[in-house]
């Protein structure tokens, strides 16, 4: 009897003795290099993915990789992740097409709510309301009124079928009642070149590729599209407050997990990702390509999410875009 009672207590002693290194075992994160898969070189979830790269990696004191694959309008960077191991160590860098898709495209292999558990929004980019000098408007509500005057007359050059050229301009038909023309084009590049050759009357262009033909007055800006003035755009009101309430419409960059990574792992990241995009030199940095550095809390990014669906779902069936 003595025995077994000897025995009995050797096993819950080696189990209180083991348990303290089997919990830091489970909380010593991270383990092995982070993955932040991302989008193609050169855009701004690149530029994004590599910042945070360099942040997570001085304060984790572990190599951060940025895995770059782009294609399918985010579809495939979006399935490695939701397909890979819930423990923080793949990450998922994006911004809006990648829950916007399911309602561009049929047959979408995730779901952007229930496969990605949310870290922290990272940044938002504006656009501007810009139009050729040609165009006799110099407010929104000038604008309106020449495009209520002359119905399907101006035209407006976008991007990609979706994106926020095209999204924006689509949401401020719908918010003016006004008929303007899509005129299509294989990035915002090309669609602002058409603008300057006046082949359209018209763009809403992202904050770097208007910020050289604002300065060059080879374009007339009009609007911000943010909620509220932003700083990218000093003295230059919002559309909100030049006629259309409500109005705003931004590119918004987040940091997702596999949906079941631990919510201690999800609550270390959120606040790394938030103390390195509070520093002043990474604001510096964002806010000289055109962004804004965010930094926000899991339950703000997935509130983005649900109400970005909601909200461009209505542009998107109401204008019958799609991405075929």
């Amino acid at each position: 009897m003595l025995k077994k009672h000897s025995a009995w207590g050797a096993f819950v002693t080696a189990l209180m003795v083991g348990a303290p290194g089997a919990v830091q075992a489970q909380a010593a994160f991270p383990g092995k290099p982070i993955r932040i898969v991302t989008a193609a070189v050169g855009g701004t979830s690149d530029f994004t993915a590599r910042q945070l790269a360099q942040g997570l990696g001085s304060s984790f004191g572990q190599q951060v990789i940025v895995d770059n694959r782009g294609g399918a309008s985010g579809m495939i960077a979006a399935q490695i992740v939701a397909k890979s191991p819930p423990d923080g160590h793949n990450l998922l860098l994006f911004t809006s097409p990648l829950w916007l898709l399911p309602l561009l495209q049929d047959n979408v292999p995730y779901d952007p709510v229930r496969d990605f558990a949310p870290i922290s929004m990272t940044d938002r980019s504006p656009s501007v309301l810009v139009v050729h000098p040609s165009l006799p408007v110099k407010f929104v509500r000038e604008l309106i009124a020449l495009a209520k005057a002359r119905p399907g007359e101006l035209n407006y050059s976008r991007a990609s079928a979706g994106g926020p050229s095209h999204l924006s301009a689509e949401l401020f038909k719908s918010m003016a009642g006004v008929n303007l023309v899509q005129v299509p084009y294989k990035g915002g590049g090309p669609a602002m070149l058409a603008l300057l050759g006046g082949e359209v009357e018209l763009t809403f262009a992202s904050a770097g590729a208007a910020a050289a033909p604002l300065k060059q007055s080879r374009v007339r800006a009009l609007a911000v599209t943010t909620a509220e003035p932003s700083r990218l755009f000093p003295g230059l009101p919002t559309i909100a407050a030049s006629g259309l309430p409500g109005f705003e419409a931004v590119l918004v960059n987040g940091l997702f997990a596999p949906v079941g990574t631990p919510a201690s792992v999800i609550s270390m990241l959120n606040r790394e990702v938030a103390q390195f995009l509070r520093k002043a030199e990474a604001k510096e940095r964002f806010f000289s390509t055109g962004m804004e550095a965010v930094g926000s809390s899991p339950a703000e990014l997935e509130s983005v999410v649900k109400s970005d669906i909601a909200k461009w779902g209505k542009i998107i069936k109401t204008a019958r875009i799609r991405i075929e």
